[in-house]
């Protein structure tokens, strides 16, 4: 099997964020291959997991969708789809903080790509939009159910059977995207943001994504049931202790974890 390791890098920096870069030129197509070297970058954050997450394809393009070329009937479309939805849902099932950084595009696959992360920052040219339904298809990388959580159904309808496009601004204003910055600051301020997450409490931060995806998909009730079993399990937590003891002997946002 030809090595696959340049298509997606991983850089682990020294504030405790991991890096994560799509390299496949010229617009980063979502192959097979690449969703493969995702997967194992992926996996190899779940052996050593880092304080937080950066997803990004550079400075120029973020993913502009499935590899086309690849597509063809049903039982393609199965194995295709199939490897888009692991490599995303390991992602999201990550337990610590992901941002993706989006310059230029994120189509298709690779607007799902973003949907799988936690936050979203996009530089002021970003367009995003699942434009499946242009060749005749629908999104089959999680794009019906996760931009559906994030925006709404109406509103994500609307996005997936018009196949349009939209800017970052606009989708700021759906909350598609979660930050909106100038292309020369996008890297920047996504570390920024990740190494925020690094710093904190990362254990409860995993308890807490857990609570809130695995909550959405059932009722209420059972989502609350959810929340207090993951509240009893973080007072088992080495940063519980430090946080509480901290509070009490200085006050609140004094207390330095050490993410066990």
């Amino acid at each position: 099997m030809a090595d696959t390791s340049d298509l997606v890098t991983l850089e682990r920096r020294d504030d405790g964020v991991a890096v994560l870069t799509l390299n496949n030129p010229k617009v980063n197509a979502l192959s097979g291959a690449v969703l493969r070297a995702l997967r194992d970058r992926v996996a190899e954050l779940e052996a050593d997991l880092p304080g937080a997450v950066v997803v990004t394809g550079g400075d120029r393009i973020f993913a502009a969708g499935a590899e086309i070329s690849e597509f063809g009937g049903p039982d393609e479309a199965r194995s295709y789809g199939g490897l888009f939805l692991e490599t995303f849902n390991r992602l999201a099932a990550l337990e610590r903080m992901t941002i993706a950084a989006i310059a230029g595009y994120a189509l298709g696959g690779g607007c799902e790509l973003a949907l799988a992360c936690d936050l979203r920052v996009a530089s002021e040219g970003a367009k995003l939009g699942q434009p499946e339904i242009l060749l005749g298809i629908i999104p089959g990388g999680g794009g019906t159910q996760r931009l559906a959580r994030l925006v709404g159904p109406a509103k994500a309808k609307e996005l997936i059977c018009g196949g349009a496009q939209v800017r970052a601004p606009e989708a700021l204003a759906m909350g598609l995207v979660d930050h909106v910055v100038p292309a020369d600051e996008l890297q920047a301020r996504a570390i920024e943001l990740a190494a925020g997450f690094a710093k904190g409490a990362v254990v409860a931060q995993g308890l807490a994504k857990r609570a809130i995806d695995q909550g959405l998909d059932g009722s209420l009730g059972a989502g609350l049931d959810l929340e207090q079993d993951l509240f009893v399990e973080v007072f088992r937590t080495e940063d519980a202790g430090i946080g509480v003891a901290s509070f009490l002997e200085h006050g609140p946002g004094k207390a330095s974890f050490v993410g066990r």
